[in-house]
């Protein structure tokens, strides 16, 4: 016989009880399901269900109470003459059959139990499960025709976790954004599908012969949790399409708009539909270790679980933690069709994804797409030598940024310069024998931004933040150790972003320089000028500079003026 799987897979539950809410009350579901549910028939799996009626009403009815039938056989009581109606199979016949024949007070029927045992002190309670919970139940039934194994494995979660820190970093400072864990994780697995496709084949019966469907995209799955109105907790598992065409800025971009819409409520048939392989992330709420139910119409599901330290160590200190240079892991799981992918091909498959979350060339990508301009953390090996070893190669850190951070200073808007990443060897903590282990360690600074013992992922955003961002700063060409003192404690501070104010006014003062010279060359048409294009930021950085004077009780401000944007600066 042919494959009957629902297109939907697990999110059968969701289309059934939106067709539900369209039948009562179309204008209560989104305009972009209305064409699709009009057409929709759902799928009949009861017995009692009249075949050709073409009515939605009884369709949705069998699915969703499989009991109902019962009713009919148990009066014994009843009367031949009544009994007759009941055998000929017409479910509507059932009531009245019920009702004539007053049956005892045990009655089989669900409804009747349920009822029962509201109303009898101390018995337990039963419920019919309908609409989207009998849905629910027939996908898991579903699921146990699936002859499925696991394989597990436990990846280090170090690297994700400090090269996230410098890309949300940098985008806080920049276009704004998060990037999550599961982002990388996804992004990985479609990477890792490329070298398994196997993996993202799903089985099917078709005329009686068995087969492995080979899909022409990798469509991942995204199981989403959504909190309803009344507090109750829904998973629905919608695709990102096509995710084998993506870079990892696209696959973001798709990521979001999918959680956005749902969230929103906005989600179309299509969007839960075409899944072909999923990824679950029950970690968010804390589990270690899922082995999730695997749905008709894929061949793998994985699921990622909390990031923690290892169990013996998760109660030792921080300091004790990085000083042995312990890690957090995730533990990823691969589910699988044992018909058509077999044992080898998901460990290698998870074995593919652990490399990757590892790999340079995956996290050079990541900060190429997002136009991050400096080098992603390395995982290396930790360097066994001692910490008073390392606090030399700290201080000769902090010497290098103060004479070559400049050159790693992101002053390139326009990106002109090609080049993938800005970086110097003397401002690499590998080139110093030092690695991410040492990132949480404590060095001695020696007075190093005012403190004498400082973390050393403290020590590189510090020294990061003053060199390197978007103004280069070079001093140590001069030979008065007093003024290189002086400097150092005024730009190796921590510094805060201006407020929401402070930039609206920042940005007023640029609209203002920039409608001054429109005005100017449509007004003065071929008047020999010098304008201030390309230049306009020069004008909000003067006037904070008068600013400040004037906060410091100066009587008069000199302006040796250049030719270029006189006009506006006199104005």
């Amino acid at each position: 016989m042919s494959s009957t799987s629902s297109p939907f897979g697990q999110n059968e539950w969701l289309v059934e009880e939106m067709y539900r809410k369209f039948r009562e009350d179309p204008s209560s579901v989104d305009s972009s399901w209305h064409e699709f549910l009009v057409d929709y028939n759902p799928e009949p799996t009861s017995d009692s269900t009249a075949s050709g009626n073409g009515q939605p009403a009884a369709k949705t009815a069998a699915p969703v109470s499989p009991p109902e039938p019962a009713p009919a056989p148990p009066p014994a009581k009843s009367a031949p003459a009544k009994s007759a109606p009941a055998g000929n199979g017409a479910s509507s016949s059932a009531a009245p059959v019920k009702d004539t024949a007053k049956p005892p007070a045990k009655e089989p029927s669900p409804k009747a139990a349920a009822s029962s045992s509201s109303s009898s002190d101390g018995g337990d309670e039963t419920q019919v499960l309908r609409g989207a919970a009998a849905a629910v139940v027939r996908n898991m039934n579903t699921s146990l025709e699936i002859p499925t194994a696991t394989s597990v494995r436990a990846i280090p979660a170090k690297l994700m976790i400090d090269n996230r820190i410098v890309v949300n970093n940098h985008l806080k400072r920049t276009r704004g954004g998060k990037v999550s864990f599961t982002h990388l994780l996804g992004y990985a697995i479609v990477q890792a599908v490329k070298k398994f496709p196997n993996m993202n084949r799903h089985y099917a019966e078709i005329d009686g012969k068995p087969n492995a469907v080979t899909p022409a995209h990798t469509n991942l799955g995204l199981a989403i949790d959504l909190q309803g109105k009344d507090g109750k907790r829904s998973l629905v598992v919608a695709a990102i399409k096509n995710c084998e065409t993506m870079r990892f800025g696209q696959f973001i971009a798709a990521y979001e708009d999918i959680v956005r819409r749902a969230r929103d409520g906005k989600l179309t048939a299509e969007d839960f539909a075409g899944v072909t392989i999923s990824l679950t992330n029950p970690g968010t709420i804390g589990t270690v270790h899922s082995v999730p139910r695997l749905m008709s119409g894929q061949g793998a599901i994985v699921g990622a679980g909390a990031m923690e330290y290892p169990a013996e160590f998760q109660g030792a200190s921080e300091e004790r933690i990085a000083e042995l240079g312990i890690g957090k892991l995730i533990t990823l799981t691969s589910t699988y069709d044992h018909r058509i992918i077999q044992g080898a091909e998901s460990g290698d498959f998870l074995r593919t994804i652990h490399e990757l979350l590892l790999s340079d060339d995956f996290f050079d990508e990541i900060f190429f797409e997002l136009g991050i301009p400096y080098e992603p953390v390395r995982w290396r090996t930790d360097n066994p030598d001692s910490i008073v070893d390392k606090n030399a190669r700290v201080i000769e850190l902090i010497a290098a940024y103060r004479n070559r951070g400049h050159l790693m200073a992101d002053i390139d808007p326009l990106r002109l310069d090609k080049t993938r990443f800005r970086s110097h060897p003397d401002l690499d903590v590998n080139t110093h024998g030092l690695t991410l282990w040492d990132l949480d360690r404590v060095f001695k600074v020696d007075g190093f931004a005012g403190k004498e013992f400082k973390k050393l992922r403290d020590v590189l955003g510090l020294l990061r933040d003053a060199y390197c961002r978007h103004i280069g700063v070079e001093y140590t060409h001069i030979l008065e150790p007093e003024q290189q003192k002086w400097l150092q404690d005024r730009i190796e501070v921590k510094h805060e972003g201006p407020t929401v104010a402070q930039q609206k006014y920042i940005l007023s003062k640029l609209n203002a320089a920039e409608a001054f010279e429109t005005f100017l060359q449509t007004k003065y048409v071929g008047q020999k000028r010098f304008s201030l294009e390309g230049a306009e930021t020069v004008i909000p950085m003067m006037d904070a500079a008068i600013d400040q004077a004037a906060e410091h009780a100066l009587d008069e401000v000199v302006i040796g003026m250049p030719h270029r944007g006189r006009l506006n600066v006199l104005a």
